[in-house]
C-alpha cells in the first residue's frame, strides 16, 4: 500500500481511524461480526487447483476463506490483494461491477493488516498465480496500528520478541516455527503414549523445589501464609508416583529456574520428564534414541539428517557414545585424567589452567571443566555416559565402580538435549547424598537445592528399579527447526519490562 510510505506512525494511525469512521458511516462495523463460515484455506486451494493453467478458472466451485489483508493494489475499478491465513497466502481479485459500488468503497477503506472474509472461485492469472475471484466479502476486524513496512519487516530483535504477535504477522517463518513446535510436541506425546506411559500434572508451587541444581523462584501463598518455591524439576513428584504404582509416567511441563538468560537458557522453559519402573539406563537410552530419531523424521519429512548452521547432522542409529571422564581426558590430550578429576584437591589447579573462576564445590568444578573441554566438540548426537557420583545425587551407583553412576546425557549441536539415569532407590544412600548436599550448600553452592526429606520417606516405602529421563523441549525444538537461540522457539520469551 504505497500511500503509507513516508508517513509517521501517528499519521498512519489517524488515517486508519478515519477509514474506520468511513466504514461505520456506510453501515459496515468491522468489529460487529461474531463468526464467519470458513470452508477452505489458502493451502487447500493451492493443492486442489494445482492443475489450473494460466487463464483457466474453476468457477463452478465457490469457497469461503478468512484471514489478514497483507497488500492491496488498485487499478481503476479492479483491485488485487493478498490474503494470509494460517496456511499461507493467496491472491485476491476484486471487480467493482461484480461486488457493487458500496462494497467497492469499503475496499478503499481497508488497510494492510485488516481481517476480512471472502467468497469466490479460483482461477490461474495470466502471470500464473493462483487467485481467488472475489464475489462477496465481509470485514471481520480493523487493524488500527500499522504493520511494519513490508520491505524491511520487523527487524528490531527486542521488539520482535516483545511484540511477538506482530512478528508472526510479518515474518511467516516465525509462525511456521511455532506451528512446527506444536506438531513436534504432539508427536512426542503420541510416541510416548505408544509405550504405555501415562501423562500427569504435578504441582508447580512447592514447599521445597528439588530434583535439579538450580536456584528457585519464590512466591508467597496468602492462603497458607507460607513462602513457596516454583518447581525447578518435576522429578521427585514423578518418582513418588512410581512408588505409588504408576509404573510408566511422564509430564511435559513448565520449569522455572532463577538463572541467566542466553541463547540456550530461559528462566522459564519446557521439560519432558519420564520414568519407567523396571527399566535401567540402557533401556532408557534405547527409548531416547528412538524418540529423537522419530522426531527428526517428522521434522524433516522422512530424512535421517538435518542442517545445523554449516553442519549436516546425521541421526542414523546408533548414536555415538563416550564416557564422561574419558572424553575430558581425550579432548585435553591426556592432561586431565580420571585420578586428577576425581581428586578434589587437584581440581582447582585445572580450573586455573583453563582460565575458569574458582568453583564452590568439586561437583560444580567438574561441570565447568566438561563444559569448557568437551562440549564444543559434541556436534553429532552423542551419549556421554558414566558420570561421577558427586554430580549425580539422584542416580544409582555403577556396579563395581562406586565413584561413577549409571547415567548419561545426550548432547547434540554443542547442547545438552537429555539427561537420564538408573534411579537411586536406596533410601539410606539417598539420605546420605542429601546430607552431603547440605554441606555443599553451606560451602556456598547456591544452586544446590534444599533436601526434600519427604522424598526419602517415599523411598522407604519401596521404589522398584527405575530409569528416568529429562529432555529440554525448547532446545530440542531449536535443533529440529534449525534455530540458534532458544528465544526463537518460544512464543513469548522473558524480557526486561519495557519502559
Amino acid at each position: 500500500m504505497q500511500e503509507d510510505l513516508g508517513k509517521t506512525e501517528a499519521a498512519l494511525v489517524a488515517a486508519r481511524r478515519e477509514h474506520l469512521a468511513a466504514l461505520r458511516l456506510r453501515g459496515t462495523d468491522p468489529f460487529a461480526a461474531t463468526r464467519y463460515e470458513v470452508d477452505a484455506t489458502a493451502a487447500d486451494l493451492a493443492a486442489r487447483y494445482d492443475f489450473l493453467v494460466p487463464g483457466q478458472d474453476a468457477s463452478a466451485e465457490g469457497w469461503s476463506l478468512a484471514g489478514r489483508l497483507l497488500s492491496k493494489r488498485r487499478m481503476g475499478k479492479t483491485i488485487f490483494a493478498d490474503l494470509a491465513d494460517r496456511t499461507g497466502r493467496i491472491q485476491l481479485y476484486v471487480r467493482k461491477d461484480e461486488i457493487g459500488e458500496g462494497a467497492f468503497d469499503d475496499w478503499n477503506d481497508l488497510d494492510r493488516g485488516d481481517l476480512i472474509g471472502v467468497r469466490g472461485y479460483a482461477f490461474r492469472s495470466k502471470m500464473g498465480e493462483l487467485t481467488l475471484h472475489v464475489t462477496a466479502f465481509t470485514v471481520l476486524g480493523k487493524a488500527l496500528m500499522p504493520l511494519p513496512d513490508k520491505w524491511h519487516g520487523l527487524v528490531d530483535v527486542e521488539k520482535r520478541y516483545r511484540q511477538r504477535y506482530v512478528d508472526m504477522i510479518v515474518n511467516p517463518d516465525v509462525l511456521d516455527t511455532m506451528v512446527a513446535r506444536s506438531r513436534l510436541v504432539a508427536e512426542m506425546r503420541r510416541f510416548i503414549d505408544s509405550y504405555g506411559f501415562y501423562e500427569v500434572e504435578t504441582p508447580t508451587l512447592l514447599h521445597v523445589a528439588g530434583g535439579a541444581a538450580a536456584r528457585p523462584f519464590t512466591s508467597h501463598c496468602n492462603a497458607l501464609d507460607q513462602v513457596m518455591q516454583l518447581r525447578i524439576a518435576t522429578e521427585l513428584n514423578l518418582k513418588r508416583l512410581i512408588v505409588g504404582g504408576i509404573e510408566r509416567v511422564y509430564e511435559i511441563g513448565r520449569i522455572f529456574r532463577n538463572e541467566g538468560i542466553d541463547t540456550t537458557h530461559n528462566p522459564e522453559f519446557t521439560m519432558l520428564e519420564l520414568y519407567a519402573a523396571y527399566w535401567d539406563v540402557n533401556d532408557m537410552r534405547e527409548f531416547n534414541e528412538a524418540l529423537i530419531a522419530r522426531l527428526v523424521e517428522v521434522a524433516t519429512d522422512g530424512a535421517e539428517s538435518l542442517t545445523w548452521g554449516d553442519s549436516e547432522i546425521s541421526f542414523a542409529r546408533p548414536f555415538a557414545r563416550t564416557s564422561y571422564l574419558e572424553s575430558i581426558a581425550t579432548h585435553s590430550q591426556g592432561k586431565y585424567g580420571r585420578d586428577r578429576l576425581l581428586d578434589s584437591r587437584a581440581v582447582p589447579a585445572i580450573l586455573e589452567e583453563l582460565g575458569l573462576p574458582p568453583s564452590p564445590t568439586h561437583g560444580h568444578a567438574l561441570d565447568k571443566i566438561f563444559e569448557r573441554v568437551v562440549e564444543p566438540h559434541l556436534i553429532a548426537p552423542t551419549f556421554v555416559t558414566d558420570y561421577p557420583a558427586i554430580i549425580s545425587p539422584l542416580a544409582k551407583r555403577k556396579p563395581g565402580d562406586p565413584d561413577l553412576v549409571d547415567r548419561y546425557e545426550l548432547f547434540c549441536a554443542r547442547m545438552e538435549i537429555s539427561n537420564a539415569f538408573t534411579e537411586l532407590n536406596d533410601p539410606d544412600d539417598q539420605r546420605a547424598r542429601f546430607e552431603a548436599q547440605v554441606r555443599e550448600r553451606a560451602d556456598g553452592d547456591e544452586e544446590i537445592p534444599e533436601p526434600d526429606w519427604d522424598y526419602v520417606r517415599a523411598l522407604e516405602y519401596g521404589m522398584p528399579p527405575t530409569a528416568g529421563i529429562g529432555i529440554g523441549v525448547d532446545r530440542l525444538i531449536m535443533l529440529l527447526t534449525g534455530h540458534r537461540s532458544v528465544r526463537d522457539v518460544l512464543v513469548f520469551p522473558l524480557q526486561r519490562q519495557h519502559g
